[in-house]
């Protein structure tokens, strides 16, 4: 993992593209937004207000997946100012490459999240996501926790969480910890 850079647009917005059509192959909802918005997204690459992270896989120097780490939880699905006080991590705009589906790239983010959110002394990591329970699904797997379910423009979306613990195992599977 390393903090993005403008010359890293490109590839972020091909790796957007290449999960939406991932996506859209299997009928999954959502597809549309992340292909209208790939460019925008992949745009926030090197903007120092947005902390855009990639993950790197070095072997073939291509970027296997994305996310945006900020240091504040919005107040969306995170309503009380008590708990949004908390420290810490939030995970948003995770995407990663579907060609490297075999290494786990979004467990590897979210390991390295919960890392880096453990060396910093923060309690959390949280991530948000839209109407996609497929979504919620699979973040269930990892062990994320469902906080609350909110409402926004009519559309359900969901708050998860998990304690920021050390993930020892990290470098065995070939990852740096920084």
């Amino acid at each position: 993992m390393r903090p993005a850079t403008d010359g890293d647009i490109g590839p972020i917005a091909d790796l957007i593209r290449a999960r939406a059509d991932w996506m859209r192959e299997r009928e999954i909802e959502g597809w549309d937004g992340w292909r209208e918005n790939a460019d925008m997204l992949a745009g926030q690459a090197g903007i120092s207000d947005i902390p855009v992270w990639v993950l790197v896989h070095t072997a073939a120097a291509t970027i296997a997946g994305v996310t945006s780490v900020f240091e504040n939880t919005p107040s969306l699905g995170w309503p009380d100012e008590a708990e949004r006080a908390e420290s810490a991590l939030f995970l948003a705009t995770t995407v990663t490459d579907p060609s490297y589906a075999r290494h786990k790239p979004g467990s590897l983010i979210a390991w390295w999240a919960l890392h880096q959110a453990a060396l910093q002394g923060r309690s959390w990591v949280r991530r948000g996501t839209g109407p996609f329970p497929g979504l919620v699904a699979y973040y269930e797997t990892q062990g994320w926790q469902v906080v609350r379910t909110f409402q926004q423009s009519g559309v359900t979306g969901y708050a998860l969480a998990r304690r920021a613990e050390p993930q020892p195992h990290l470098p065995a599977l070939g990852m740096r910890l920084n």
